[in-house]
C-alpha cells in the first residue's frame, strides 16, 4: 500500500453550517469548563475547610496528648528523683567480703541470690550446688554467682560461710562466686522499718527482703552487663547459663527492662545491670506494707514496658514452699501447666517460595508435617490468620529439623496482629511478641491491663536472607491453661 502524505490531500470547505456547528461547540465546551470550574471551586473550598477543621482537630488531640505525655513523662522523671534522694543509704551502704573476692574483668551475667537465713533449715546450699551442677565450666567463665547474706546470729552466719568456703572452694578461688553481708546506712528509707515502729509480721518480713534484696542489688550493679535475680530455695534446669546468653544475645538491640525466665512471681527475672541502682531505690521507697514481688511487676511500667516478657518453659523452680510466717505472707507460687495446644481454626499465608504439593498449611497444622522453603530473603513473613480473634496465651514457633537443628530460621521475629482485615488478608497492625532464639520462640502472650482486643495474627517475620532451605516445623498456640482439678 502507498504511503499516505495527508498534507497534500484534497480538504473540505468548510461551509456557513459547519462554521455555526463549530461556535455552538466552542460555546458548549467553555461553558461546561466554566461550570466545572465553578464545581471544581466549590469542592476545593470545601476540602480547605475539612482539611482544616481535620488538621485543627489533629493539633487539638497532638496537644492533648503531649500534655499527656509530658504530665507522665514529669511524674516519672519526678519518682526517679525521689528515688534517688531516698537512696543515700545504698549510697553509703558498707559491705563485708565473707568468701570470694570480685572477678578481675565484668562478666556477662551475675546470678543473685539473697538469702536470710533459718534457724532450722536452710536451702541455700542446695540451691548453689543445683547452680553450678548445671553449668559447664565455659558458661561458669562467664558468670558470677553472688550470695548476700542477712543473719542476726553470728554463730550461724560463720557457720554457713565456712560450709560455703568448704563445699565450693574450686569455685571461690577461680572467682565464680562471691559472699558478702551489707548493711544499710543513715536515716532508714520509707520502705524499711523504723526503731519506734510495731510491724506486724508480714511488715517485718517484707521490709527485711526489700532491704536485702536493695544491697544485693546495689553491690551487683558494676560486676556484669545482665543481673539474674534468685532465692534461696530454687532449682534450675541443665544449661540455664546458654538459655540465657542465647536469649539475650536476640534481645539486645530491643527494648525491654525485665525477662521472665519462669512463672514464680519472684526468682527467675533478668534486668540490665545498668537499672539496677533505680530499682535499688526503687525496693526502698514504697511504705513497708508493700511485698516486693509486686514492686518487681510495677518496676517495667515505669520504664515503658507495659506487658511482662514471660518464656514459656520455666528454666527455675521451686523444691519447697515457705513455712512459718513467711507462708502466710508470701503467695503460694504455683507453675503454669499446659496441656496440648489447641490450635483455633485458621488459615495461613506467605509470600515465600512454596514448593509442589508442600503448603503453608502444614507449619499450623498439629502433626508430623511441615512447611519447607527455599532461601527465604529480608521481609519475607509466614502469617496465621485465625477465623475469629481470639485471647492467646501462648505460642511456640519451632523451625529447623528436630535432631540435628538444620534449617533453622536464622534471624526472625513473631510478631502479634490485631485489627482483622477483609478477606482474610491479615491484619491492621502487628506489635513485637519476640525474636526467634537458636530457631525457635516460646513466649507468653500478655495484654495491657483492661483491654479487651483479642488476637486476629501470628506473623512470623524473616529479619535476614539466608541461602539455605528453611523448615517450619510448626506453630503451636494455648488458649487455655491445663487444670488440674477439672482432671481429678
Amino acid at each position: 500500500m502507498p504511503f499516505l502524505d495527508f498534507d497534500k490531500m484534497p480538504r473540505a470547505d468548510p461551509g456557513p453550517r459547519s462554521g455555526r456547528r463549530c461556535l455552538c461547540r466552542y460555546v458548549m465546551v467553555v461553558v461546561s469548563l466554566i461550570l466545572l470550574g465553578s464545581f471544581l471551586q466549590e469542592r476545593l473550598e470545601e476540602h480547605l475547610m475539612y482539611s482544616l477543621l481535620v488538621e485543627e482537630k489533629k493539633k487539638i488531640l497532638w496537644q492533648l496528648n503531649q500534655q499527656q505525655i509530658s504530665s507522665e513523662v514529669k511524674s516519672r522523671l519526678q519518682a526517679f528523683k525521689d528515688m534517688q534522694k531516698t537512696s543515700q543509704g545504698l549510697q553509703r551502704a558498707k559491705y563485708k567480703l565473707l568468701a570470694g573476692a570480685p572477678p578481675h574483668e565484668k562478666k556477662l551475667l551475675t546470678v543473685g541470690v539473697s538469702s536470710a537465713l533459718h534457724p532450722h533449715e536452710s536451702r541455700l546450699l542446695d540451691t548453689l550446688r543445683s547452680l553450678f551442677q548445671a553449668s559447664s565450666g565455659p558458661e561458669l567463665d562467664r558468670v558470677v554467682m553472688l550470695v548476700s547474706l542477712s543473719d542476726s546470729d553470728p554463730e550461724r552466719l560463720s557457720q554457713t560461710v565456712a560450709n560455703i568456703s568448704a563445699l565450693f572452694r574450686t569455685h571461690i578461688e577461680a572467682r565464680q562466686l562471691l559472699v558478702v553481708r551489707g548493711q544499710l546506712s543513715g536515716p532508714p528509707p520509707p520502705g524499711t522499718l523504723r526503731p519506734e515502729g510495731r510491724p506486724s509480721p508480714c511488715e517485718a518480713l517484707f521490709s527485711a527482703q526489700k532491704a536485702d534484696h536493695a544491697l544485693l542489688m546495689n553491690f551487683a550493679a558494676n560486676l556484669s552487663e545482665y543481673f539474674l535475680m534468685l532465692d534461696d530455695r530454687v532449682r534450675c534446669m541443665p544449661k540455664f547459663i546458654s538459655s540465657i546468653y542465647w536469649t539475650l544475645s536476640a534481645w539486645k538491640e530491643l527494648p525491654w527492662v525485665t525477662l521472665e525466665f519462669s512463672s514464680l512471681s519472684f526468682a527467675g527475672k533478668v534486668f540490665r545491670s545498668s537499672d539496677l541502682p533505680r530499682l535499688a531505690s526503687f525496693l526502698l521507697v514504697f511504705p513497708k506494707d508493700t511485698p516486693t514481688h509486686l514492686l518487681l511487676s510495677e518496676f517495667p511500667l515505669l520504664l515503658a514496658q507495659n506487658t511482662p516478657i514471660r518464656f514459656g518453659s520455666s528454666i527455675f523452680y521451686h523444691v519447697s514452699n515457705r513455712s512459718g510466717p513467711e507462708s502466710a505472707c508470701f503467695p503460694a507460687d504455683k507453675e503454669k501447666v499446659f496441656g496440648e495446644p489447641d490450635n483455633p481454626t485458621a488459615s495461613v499465608r506467605t509470600d515465600m517460595v512454596v514448593l509442589s504439593t508442600n503448603i503453608p498449611q502444614y507449619a499450623y497444622t498439629l502433626n508430623q508435617e511441615s512447611f519447607a522453603t527455599l532461601s527465604p530473603v529480608r521481609g519475607n513473613h509466614l502469617t496465621v490468620i485465625l477465623e475469629e480473634p481470639q485471647k492467646v496465651i501462648r505460642i511456640e514457633v519451632l523451625t529447623g529439623s528436630d535432631k540435628e537443628s538444620k534449617y533453622q530460621l536464622q534471624r526472625g521475629r513473631v510478631e502479634l496482629g490485631f485489627g482483622p482485615l477483609e478477606d482474610l488478608g491479615g491484619c491492621a497492625r502487628y506489635t513485637l511478641l519476640g525474636p526467634v532464639v537458636e530457631g525457635r520462640l516460646d513466649q507468653m502472650v500478655s495484654y495491657e491491663e483492661d483491654s479487651l482486643e483479642a488476637l486476629g495474627c501470628i506473623r512470623l517475620l524473616v529479619l535476614e536472607a539466608q541461602e539455605s532451605w528453611l523448615l517450619i516445623r510448626q506453630i503451636k498456640v494455648w488458649t487455655t491453661e491445663y487444670d488440674e482439678e477439672e482432671e481429678g
